[in-house]
């Protein structure tokens, strides 16, 4: 299916030509059916020669609904622009057209209407050059008369023709259907419609409306239901969750993928940001917001919302003056921008804005960290892989994160010797990182993660005074290496508290339990000679042959049975076999 919306002047025989198109009825209200004219937004659709479905949407043309006009608008991908032959260009005309260029969008069709009223040469002509003018270009025309049918066959190819020239739309892509109408069905409850532009709607999907959870209840395109509906397309959505009253034209049902923002950075296209109202009224897709404006540079401008919008980076809106005709067409830069606090800072923010729509590489380079999902969000896919996670660096910034941790290991080494290793969450919280998978990923060598902190290549080594300490008590372990010191002798050698701790940590000395410390190498040691005796052996008889008392021998042996080296059986153990 495509998506069509109707443009230009009132009384121009919009809604006739889709009456003659569709054989259906646009104008819903019969208010509109008695005054002749559309006053909301009309829905029809038709089959072309080719097969293909075409929706159209049918806008008011007069000067009093132009932000219905702009929300039945505002999501189409083309429009069939309509001009009276015996009328010609028309203000209304002028206007539809502003709106549709500052909109962004680059395919439409010119229709000549009510040529059985009057040679439609003169108003063809100036209708085709003013439409030159904009980003549609020159567009094909086609002459009609919804009354008489002439040039309706030809208006349906020429509408092929278009159709086959619109590019293919991502049905993977997120999905935001603005709502243009809402109302309930009883017996179902809430239902919205809107058109589809991109992405894949299921029955039982969940979605936002406006940020708030709803289910997906049921579907329909044309009046047809459907279990999935992908883009383009015109759909009514059932939902499950809220009430009608709670739901509005210009609120936007979404998927997950998008920023909900109040303040938005964006380029202004044909209009100085000098020139624009302070407080202007944003349009993009079916919502009308006023912002409050603020001039970057010269063609940049920051947008405060009055209510927040999910909106991507690349979007296109229109900023229209109340009151007015002028209206400027804007694209998004930037959902998240930064806060603009210092002098200057607007000056330095137009600077960054001038390199035009940010990609991946430039968005990374300006928050230095950001996840993969909130870069999705922003409308932008990621370009590299994660560093952690689901988190993704600048180069530049992680080269300078890693310096930056070897840094604080090394001031936190040298303050306190005895407690070396920077705890990973101190990191965390040093580098102001907010995430300590971030922390793990950065301490590659000659950092290393251990027991909970980052540790540096010198973090092996311990103080002089404790280096002394465990020599003195390596040359009494080396006489008898399974005579553990007491704790009296550990003080008097000045290893305890953190001097002990660190020659642990260090590897100097070898824990076997609180306040039990032997050389390294004494467990395997001990292995070894237990290996000696008759399997089993109980406790008693391996204190006897480690020459070691009974406080030093249950620890030990519990040692050996947690590496492995032993096993117990009952009140006996057994040394297991190298390979057991």
């Amino acid at each position: 299916m495509h998506v069509i919306a109707t443009a230009g002047h009132v009384d121009h025989g919009k809604s006739t030509l889709v009456r003659a198109l569709t054989g259906m009825e646009p104008d819903r209200w019969a208010e509109e059916r008695r005054r002749g004219m559309t006053i909301g937004l009309g829905y029809a659709w038709t089959t072309l020669p080719s097969g293909d479905r075409i929706a159209l949407v049918d806008v008011p043309g007069h000067e009093r609904f132009v932000t219905t006009m702009l929300a039945g608008i505002g999501p189409v991908p083309a429009v069939m622009f309509v001009v009276a032959a015996d009328e010609g260009w028309m203000p209304q005309s002028a206007e539809h057209l502003a709106a549709i260029d500052a909109l962004g969008v680059r395919h439409g069709l010119l229709v000549v209407t009510r040529a059985d009223l009057a040679d439609p040469a003169a108003a063809r002509d100036e209708a085709a050059a003013e439409i030159a003018r904009t980003g549609l270009g020159r567009v094909e025309t086609v002459t009609v008369s919804g009354a008489t049918g002439a040039g309706l066959p030809a208006l349906r190819d020429a509408l092929d023709r278009l159709v086959a020239r619109l590019p293919a739309p991502d049905a993977t892509a997120p999905v935001r259907v603005w709502v243009d109408r809402a109302f309930t069905i009883k017996g179902s409850g809430t239902v919205v419609t809107g058109t589809l532009p991109a992405g894949t709607i299921r029955v039982g999907a969940e979605l936002r409306l406006d940020g708030r959870p709803v289910r997906v209840r049921a579907l329909q395109t044309l009046k047809e239901t459907a279990e999935t509906v992908s883009a383009v397309s015109r759909v009514a959505i059932n939902l499950r969750g809220v009430d009608r009253d709670e739901v509005a034209r210009g609120m936007a049902l979404t998927s997950d993928e998008w920023t909900v923002t109040g303040l938005v950075d964006v380029r202004v296209h044909g209009a100085e940001t000098s020139a624009l109202p302070r407080e202007p009224v944003l349009h993009i897709g079916s919502a009308a917001v006023p912002v409050r404006l603020r001039p970057l540079g010269e063609d940049t401008a920051r947008l405060a919302l009055t209510r927040p919008l999910p909106l991507h980076i690349g979007d296109r809106a229109l900023l229209r003056e109340p009151g007015a005709r002028r209206v400027a067409g804007v694209t998004v830069l930037d959902v998240r921008p930064p806060a603009l606090r210092r002098r200057g800072a607007a000056a330095d923010r137009a600077r960054e804005l001038a390199a035009g729509v940010p990609d991946a590489e430039a968005l990374l380079r300006r928050h230095g960290l950001i996840r993969v999902p909130d870069l999705l969000a922003m409308g932008v896919a990621a370009a590299a892989e994660p560093v952690a996670g689901d988190w993704l660096a600048d180069p530049e910034r992680w080269t300078e994160l890693r310096r930056l941790l070897a840094e604080a290991v090394e001031r936190h080494d040298a303050a306190d010797p005895l407690d070396p290793g920077l705890p990973v969450e101190a990191a965390r919280a040093l580098l102001d990182l907010p995430d300590r998978r971030l922390v793990d990923a950065l301490a590659h060598p000659p950092l290393r993660l251990d027991g909970g902190r980052v540790r540096g290549p010198a973090a092996a080594t311990i103080p002089a005074p404790v280096a002394g300490a465990v020599r003195r008590l390596r040359d009494e372990l080396e006489k008898d290496p399974f005579r553990a010191p007491e704790a009296g002798r550990l003080a008097e050698l000045g290893l305890t508290g953190r001097a002990l701790a660190a020659a642990v940590r260090a590897g100097a000395l070898l824990k076997i339990a609180d306040g039990i410390v032997l050389l390294p190498g004494a467990d395997t040691g001990a292995a070894r000679l237990l290996a000696g005796l008759p399997q089993p052996f109980t406790v008693s008889e391996a204190r006897r042959a480690l020459g070691t008392s009974r406080r030093v021998a249950v620890p030990l042996l519990e040692h050996l049975d947690r590496r492995g080296l032993t096993e117990r059986t009952g009140d006996r153990r057994r040394v297991r076999p190298i390979g057991d």
